[in-house]
């Protein structure tokens, strides 16, 4: 019974060895993994750059493509709707032309005086001594025939006094040069003095023409 006690406690005193196995790696020989490793995620990161830049420029060629079909289709609406264009200008110069004619006209016949304000006014301002026998309104101005009494240097002088009067008339301001069309001479009818007198009207503005 004591020896076997003895043996337990002999036994319970070896210490514990692992098993022993053989180590054959040889580390000079085996590849290098942080190497690998590096170039994996180079090799990763290039690729990477080279499909986002390949998606870049495909996008940008799509967006160039779109552009152009934008860029045709308004060439062709512009190559559609040019005659139409062209004529409606052609049209609207002569338009234009046709206006400017109309006004011209129009301007003239404003400038032109009324032959009833015309005998008004002359009537208002006609001298004792002077008699309109005839008021002939053309279209280039007035022209008056009159009878002047008293002889021929007083009858010169009436004559010449009216006429400026009508110049300083600024109700007759549509005129723009007063003349005597004629040398004073006896009418034997009337025993008075025949004298014309030509009021020219004003040329119209150059502004009458858009």
């Amino acid at each position: 019974m004591l020896s076997l006690l003895k043996k337990r406690s002999d036994a319970a005193t070896v210490p514990l060895v692992p098993n022993w196995h053989p180590n054959f790696r040889n580390y000079e020989k085996l590849p290098d993994i942080k190497r690998v490793r590096t170039a994996f995620f180079v090799n990763g990161v290039a690729i990477s750059v080279a499909v986002a830049l390949v998606l870049y420029f495909g996008f940008k060629e799509w967006q160039l493509r779109v552009i152009s079909a934008q860029v045709n289709e308004e060439e062709r609406k512009i190559d559609r709707d040019r005659r139409p264009s062209d004529q409606a200008v052609e049209l609207f110069k002569k338009f234009q032309a046709e206006e400017g004619r109309v006004l011209e006209v129009e301007t003239f016949v404003k400038s032109k005086p009324l032959v009833s304000v015309l005998l008004l006014r002359l009537g208002e301002t006609l001298p004792p001594n002077v008699a309109i026998d005839n008021l002939d309104l053309r279209a280039d101005g007035l022209a008056l025939r009159l009878s002047v009494r008293g002889d021929a240097v007083a009858a010169s002088g009436y004559a010449t006094t009216y006429l400026d009067q009508l110049k300083a008339d600024k109700e007759l301001a549509f005129f723009g040069e007063f003349n005597f069309t004629n040398t004073p001479t006896r009418n034997p009818t009337s025993g008075r003095m025949a004298v014309e007198f030509f009021l020219r009207l004003k040329a119209p503005a150059a502004g009458g023409k858009k």
